[in-house]
């Protein structure tokens, strides 16, 4: 479990779609209760689990976009007494017996801060800001794949994702964008949050100018940001 900050935590799995090295990341956010929201589900496995209690309470687990039920099953059957909290439309709400990330526990406010990116409703994506150490966290807003992914991956990604530098947003992802205005103010809403790095669900953390990568990337697809 890798330490971004005090109340921050990162935990790292594979996950190899095709070939592709694109892994996934679990964020986990420390409230000043000691209570810890897990950011996303993976194949947990028992030393994980006993980390985790080690360095504060479970709480929550969430899932922020509709595109991440794949390892849905494995996080809550190693945290089946944890609220598990997904979007509107996640395919594995009801057989997992998800409540609505739409509104969010009392106990996380002043402390994390959710934002419903708009304009794409069947990705349904949500962004959290995590206050204390100034870190925003995406799912699939955009990737950031490392070098040492392989030459394999970076190529498999530009050729069906469209991606040819990291970071970057996928073509998958903007082709999903309905409302384009309705995304736009969203970005806007995004951007206006006071973080200093960017935790993704694929690849590498941005932890220097991660305000103006962000801002960049979409600037250059033709955004209004």
């Amino acid at each position: 479990m890798d330490s971004l900050s005090e109340n921050l935590r990162l935990l790292r799995y594979p996950l190899n779609p095709g070939g592709m090295k694109m892994g996934r990341n679990v964020s986990v956010m420390r409230l000043s209760t000691g209570k810890l929201i897990i950011h996303s589900t993976a194949r947990f496995a028992p030393s994980d689990l006993e980390a985790l209690r080690d360095w504060g309470e479970p709480s929550w687990m969430v899932e922020a976009t509709n595109f991440h039920d794949s390892l849905a099953r494995a996080g809550v059957a190693a945290f089946p007494d944890l609220p598990y909290l997904t979007p509107s439309g996640f395919p594995l709400a009801r057989k997992l017996n998800a409540m609505s990330l739409e509104s969010i526990p009392s106990e996380w406010e002043g402390e994390v801060d959710v934002i419903r990116v708009e304009g794409m409703p069947k990705i349904n994506e949500h962004v959290f800001f995590h206050r204390d150490s100034k870190t925003l966290i995406v799912a699939d807003l955009i990737f950031h794949i490392p070098d040492s992914a392989g030459w394999f991956t970076h190529a498999f990604l530009g050729v069906i994702s469209g991606i040819r530098q990291h970071p970057g947003s996928s073509r998958m992802f903007r082709f999903m964008v309905k409302d384009r205005a309705a995304f736009e103010v969203s970005l806007k809403n995004i951007l206006d949050l006071d973080f200093e790095r960017i935790v993704v669900g694929h690849g590498e953390p941005i932890e220097t100018n991660a305000k103006e990568t962000l801002s960049g990337i979409f600037r250059e697809l033709g955004y209004a940001v």
